[in-house]
């Protein structure tokens, strides 16, 4: 004896290969990026790869920036007022920074951009 599922069960609607009573509404979510013009743009931050930096907050944590990266406690390697350089960016605000004790990802809340100011030789 064969069923049909028309008619003798509860399931009455097919929706994406799936059999399901009508009480399932799927949703439908827009996403916009921004608006244009009710947004400024964000300025593009100055640091780039290469970019000198210093270090304005000292880490808890450092990690390594080796293929094989090891976490360890700061037990005084970093240091506030350290001068490294950018070599890599990586996702959410994450910079491999080159120091003079070893390359490490920091995170951007733990330095800032160095400004060099070249001076003029006068004679």
């Amino acid at each position: 004896m064969a069923l049909s599922f028309a008619s003798s069960s509860r399931f009455s609607k097919m929706q994406s290969g799936v059999w399901y009573s009508g009480s399932f509404r799927p949703r439908v979510t827009t996403v916009r990026c921004c608006e244009t013009g009710k947004e400024t743009p964000r300025p593009k931050s100055k640091l780039q790869v290469g970019s000198p930096i210093i270090i304005v907050e000292v880490p808890k944590v450092i990690k390594t920036a080796a293929s094989m990266p090891c976490l360890r406690a700061n037990a005084g390697l970093v240091k506030l007022g350290d001068v490294g350089r950018i070599v890599s960016r990586k996702p959410k605000d994450l910079w491999a920074v080159r120091l003079s004790i070893g390359t490490y990802l920091l995170d951007g809340k733990y330095f800032k951009a160095l400004e060099l100011e070249e001076e003029e030789a006068s004679d």
